[in-house]
């Protein structure tokens, strides 16, 4: 059944904005829920409002309108005294760093140092307390965001069986989409995608191994940079892939993104991947912001493969293709970025790094509640809840591999780079003079179906993903209210470019609709 009303957010702030002048201009909590960043920093700044009210107000939304959507895993309780805390600063004059005040929920593999557990979603680790921060979760606090909760997520990030339905977890539950709560949140950043579309934060942040950030966030109708391996630290992120795996920001608009990425970017000695990110550490994401003027003389490659699975996606495709040329673009297509296929390398590379990955992990929890992989493998086996919906074969699979000095997995590795790095999208891009490359981002959701698994029908992130490229998907349009994603992806470290083009999109584009949303008495 479809989540119905509208917000009715410009009468409730006009309603506001009546009070008088003795009073304290306080945002309707309808209207906070759909502010931005620097809205929000704004208010902070001119006494409109404070952390602790807003955070106050988003927590209560967030609570009431959980029994339709199930986004939430678990809640901070010491989110009020963060606010707290960064209200006294305010008070001084004084600010906490570029996110001041900003509040965020984590992927539930995203540690969090404190009572809460950090689980991937898996029963097994239901009980997991690493008491520490991410290393992201670091930069965060640095920069003054309020951690307000952990969100759900497709099981071990999707990594588990040989069928699954996103946004569904052991631990979680199913996680369901605010535009159509019948439908898909798509995964596996799942609950992250839909507290930022429902108005629970402004900022959430999801992990991509491939898909997990901007399949959700197109399916949701919201913003998400998969940024370049190695940009932001994995430190304290439960693994897939060394090779792939990177967490980014995910939000309403490109600008909130950009303004994320900053703050969270840079070097960490205890993620060697980081280390290529030096020379690009200390960017401002924010200069590259731009309006549709931009666009003119950009060359932008239209990556065709994707197309021809849903014609009203292409149709919707091709009415961006038009619009990005009357702006003064150039669109070249693009019928293919791989000269040979690299599906099995990439699956025998996820494979072999899923196991020391997680083999990795969990020697490093001081009580850990599985000793490796194996071990995972027998507790899962022998329970007949974990077995119930889904076969968790991938698991299995994992844990048959050897160690990554196999030379079948250095070949795997090195052939999967090769075919979608230096031949694949690096070669386009130079042949073709590009600034950036597009795609649809998939299709409209699917019927949420737990007998029979997800119903991909099209996607465009493996070149960027396999690549550890940068990939970001700004919302395109809906097909009958469901959101469609246009992603933008080239390479690596071409955060900038990319952000260049995908908001001045986004500017051409216009306002995009947010889910509308109700409180079920």
């Amino acid at each position: 059944m479809r989540v119905t009303l509208s917000l009715a957010l410009l009468l409730l702030f006009a309603a506001c904005a009546k009070t008088g002048p003795e009073q304290p201009r306080v945002p309707a909590a309808e209207r906070v829920a759909a502010m931005s960043i620097g809205e929000l920093q704004r208010a902070y700044q001119n006494g409109e409002t404070t952390v602790e009210r807003v955070v106050t107000q988003l927590l209560t939304r967030s609570r009431e309108l959980e029994p339709q959507l199930n986004a939430v895993i678990a809640y901070d309780e010491t989110a009020l005294a963060q606010a707290r805390r960064l209200d006294s600063l305010t008070a001084l004059g004084q600010s906490a760093g570029a996110l001041h005040g900003v509040p965020v929920y984590l992927k539930d593999n995203i540690e969090l140092a404190g009572p809460l557990p950090t689980t991937a979603g898996a029963r097994v680790l239901a009980e997991s307390r690493p008491d520490r921060d991410a290393a992201i979760v670091g930069r965060l606090r640095d920069a003054g965001a309020v951690v307000l909760g952990k969100t759900n997520l497709s099981e071990w990030a999707n990594f588990h069986s040989s069928f699954s339905s996103s946004g569904h977890s052991g631990v979680g539950g199913q996680t369901r989409n605010p535009y159509d709560t019948t439908r898909s949140p798509c995964g596996s950043s799942s609950g992250s995608a839909v507290v930022v579309a429902a108005g629970y934060a402004p900022l959430a942040i999801g992990t991509e191994t491939n898909g997990s950030i901007v399949c959700p966030s197109h399916a949701n109708g919201i913003v998400g940079i998969k940024p370049t391996v190695g940009l932001l630290s994995r430190r304290g992120i439960i693994p897939i892939s060394a090779s792939q795996d990177t967490p980014g920001p995910m939000t309403r608009s490109v600008a909130d993104a950009a303004a994320a990425l900053t703050a969270l970017q840079g070097v960490d000695a205890d993620d060697e991947a980081t280390g290529a990110a030096a020379p690009y550490a200390d960017r401002d994401y924010r200069t590259a912001l731009a309006d549709r003027t931009a666009l003119a003389g950009k060359r932008i490659g239209l990556y065709t493969a994707p197309l021809g699975s849903h014609y009203r996606v292409d149709t919707l495709v091709h009415q961006t293709v038009r619009a990005l040329e009357a702006a003064g673009a150039t669109v070249v297509k693009i019928d293919t970025l791989a000269r040979e296929s690299a599906g099995g390398a990439t699956f025998e590379v996820l494979l072999y790094e899923f196991k020391d990955g997680v083999d990795e992990y969990l020697a490093s929890l001081p009580n850990a509640p599985a000793a490796n992989l194996e071990a995972v493998v027998r507790e899962v086996d022998a329970s007949a809840e974990d077995m119930a919906r889904f076969d968790h074969a991938l698991l299995r699979q994992a844990n048959a591999k050897g160690p990554l000095t196999d030379t079948t997995y250095t070949k795997a590795l090195a052939t999967a780079r090769r075919i979608y790095g230096r031949e694949g999208i690096d070669r386009v891009v130079a042949e073709r003079r590009l600034d950036a490359l597009i795609a649809p981002t998939g299709s409209p959701a699917w019927k949420i179906d737990l007998v029979n698994g997800d119903h991909f029908v099209l996607g465009s992130s493996t070149p960027a993903a396999v690549a550890g490229y940068p990939n970001i998907t700004v919302p395109m349009g809906t097909i009958d209210g469901l959101p469609v994603g246009l992603s933008f992806f080239g390479p690596a470290w071409s955060e900038p470019e990319l952000i260049e083009v995908a908001s001045a999109y986004e500017d051409l584009r216009g306002a995009f609709a947010a889910p509308t949303l109700r409180v079920v008495e």
